[in-house]
């Protein structure tokens, strides 16, 4: 696969069936995840594969109450705003995200894979989220789709009371990326153009240049 078209349509890919992901497959993306860079070398991650159907269904209201008070609290005001005028183009997208998320909530038990990534001593997660990342680019070249959540860490105890993590080795749950072959089409994912965002220099001067539509195909 080329790298662009990886990277350009390695979105989040909630929707997926319950087809196991094979052990060869799994072994690709956790490879790929630990040559991703980290801290000094340190290498003070650890990966957790879960495909036991029991700790999954464990897991599973755990993840739904962690969706469901993200509505609630943080994403409250945008839910109210995008339910005001949900024919406008960009409240219909948002509204198309809370289905999407809403979907895995209601079907995590669903997921025929979860990978783990805990990172130790890390609160940043700077030194585990671009293994995460790279586990989520290799399960694209498989055609796995994946989402990374933290909503998880809503509840760190009981998920790590489940998952049997010890308690006194510093270990933080950085995340959980979501892995199962899509029902959906691969696209690319739309986003604000990379001038409405970005600065050069100081902050707020202009980038100096425009991006209108992806640069890829």
């Amino acid at each position: 696969m080329d790298l662009f078209e990886a990277l350009y349509t390695t979105r989040a890919m909630r929707r997926v069936s319950s087809e196991p992901v094979p052990a060869d497959v799994q072994a690709s993306i956790l490879d790929a995840a630990i040559r991703a860079p980290t801290g000094g070398n340190a290498q003070n991650w650890r990966f957790l594969l879960v495909d036991d159907t029991d700790v999954i269904g464990r897991v599973a209201p755990l993840y739904k109450a962690g969706i469901d008070s993200l509505w609630e609290t943080i994403y409250a005001e945008r839910v109210a705003w995008a339910n005001e005028d949900p024919d406008d183009p960009e409240r219909a997208q948002f509204l198309r995200v809370q289905r999407s998320a809403v979907w895995a909530a209601e079907h995590f038990d669903r997921y025929p894979l979860l990978l783990f990534g805990f990172a130790q001593h890390d609160p940043t997660g700077g030194s585990i989220y671009p293994a995460l990342w790279s586990a989520q680019l290799a399960a694209r070249a498989h055609g796995v789709g994946s989402t990374l959540t933290v909503v998880l860490m809503f509840h760190d105890e009981a998920v790590k009371e489940i998952l049997g993590v010890p308690t006194d080795e510093g270990w933080i749950q950085a995340g959980c990326v979501l892995l199962g072959y899509p029902t959906g089409t691969w696209g690319v994912a739309a986003r604000r153009p990379v001038d409405e965002v970005s600065f050069r220099n100081r902050w707020g001067e202009p980038l100096g240049f425009e991006v209108p539509e992806p640069l890829w195909p």
